[in-house]
């Protein structure tokens, strides 16, 4: 049977010399016989478990879990539950990084829509992305709403129409209305607004902002802190 030396095992494993030295200090591959001189000698078994060993690193198991894996009347089992849990563990560190990524992503599309760089204008960016989530829920809610008002006020107009009864419509219009009210004053409760000119989030009256030219993302407003008037952009109202 053959014979190898640390040397060898590390060559053919695809590792240094001290990593096959370190896991035998560990007791995890422990060679099968010392020479006459006291060299390490590992025999075709050890260098089975070696392979298994560097496989499972690559995977990113612990070196701990490895030793342990060994220990085992059935390492088999083991070797599944560890692959599951490894698995597990790399699917959110992904899903971490996806998260870091976009965030990058987002911040640098920011910055390029920046003439003038500014640890204030970094803060007006960083502002709007975590509270996205939550604005894009406002809107959401304002176009479910719109479009359940939308349908009870189409509804019931064709039943007037077809059927001749109109009391339905009358009745739908007034719950139309009233749900248009209601979500344009949710709606401005849960937004506020950053001034480009002074950076302040600012809570203009309902009235301005009901009747104020806007985009989806923006609205002409006047700045309560500095009176500068122009389009703001629209955030979520964390105080809401």
């Amino acid at each position: 049977m053959s014979k190898y030396t640390t040397g060898e095992m590390a060559k053919l494993c695809g590792v240094s010399v001290r990593t096959v030295q370190y896991y035998d200090t560990r007791g995890i591959l422990i060679p099968s016989e010392l020479s006459e001189g006291g060299r390490r000698l590992y025999s075709e078994d050890d260098l089975g478990k070696m392979r298994v060993i560097c496989f499972l690193r690559d995977l990113g198991v612990p070196l701990g879990s490895i030793g342990e894996l060994f220990q085992e009347e059935d390492p088999a089992s083991v070797i599944s539950l560890l692959i599951d849990q490894q698995k597990q563990t790399l699917t959110e560190e992904i899903n971490e990084r996806q998260v870091q990524l976009d965030k990058l992503l987002e911040l640098e599309k920011g910055l390029k829509k920046i003439d003038t760089l500014s640890v204030e204008s970094i803060t007006d960016i960083v502002h709007l992305m975590e509270t996205k989530k939550q604005l894009k829920k406002v809107r959401w809610t304002m176009l479910t709403v719109g479009l359940v008002a939308e349908a009870i006020e189409i509804g019931t107009l064709i039943l007037g129409i077809t059927k001749g009864v109109w009391w339905p419509f009358a009745i739908g219009m007034c719950i139309a209305v009233a749900l248009s009210i209601w979500i344009s004053i949710y709606y401005f409760k849960k937004v506020v607004y950053i001034c480009p000119k002074c950076h302040t989030i600012f809570k203009p009256s309902f009235k301005e902002a009901f009747f104020a030219r806007h985009t989806p993302t923006t609205r002409r407003l006047t700045c309560t802190h500095c009176g500068h008037k122009g389009f703001c952009v629209e955030t979520y109202n964390t105080e809401s």
